[in-house]
């Protein structure tokens, strides 16, 4: 039996890391303009069982419920039958580069499209106070 000393360990142990990638995930997103970045983040990691009993049951469009939350979404990540579309409003479309490398870096998104509605425009349908 061979005994690994501590620092091969530990090397082996990283290797290893290197294959532990996060699975995309579907959700919601908050971005603030003023910090580039999202100041809020509800996801939930797709797997590969969800998409099978997604296409089993006839279901076209995988979607995270909402959270309880006053302020606005500002964007949703969806799986829908063979791909990830995003969801922004018209706000997005100038700083398309930067919220992809965002949707990249917390939704761990290997590919996608966005899809612009006013649905998700600032402001658009809500009435509180931000």
């Amino acid at each position: 039996m061979t005994t690994l000393t501590k620092s091969e360990k530990k090397a082996i142990m990283a290797d290893m890391k290197s294959f532990d990638e996060p699975m995309p995930a579907v959700g919601i997103f908050w971005y603030d303009p003023e910090e580039h970045d999202f100041f809020g983040v509800y996801k939930k990691e797709l797997t590969p069982k969800m998409v099978e009993d997604a296409a089993d049951k006839g279901i076209k469009v995988i979607n995270l419920d909402e959270p309880d939350h006053n302020q606005l979404t500002r964007g949703r990540v969806s799986w829908s039958v063979d791909h990830f579309v995003v969801f922004v409003g018209q706000w997005a479309r100038d700083i398309e580069d930067e919220l992809t490398a965002l949707l990249e870096k917390y939704f761990a998104l290997p590919y996608f499209e966005f899809r612009y509605d006013e649905h998700w425009d600032l402001g658009h349908g809500w009435s509180g106070d931000m």
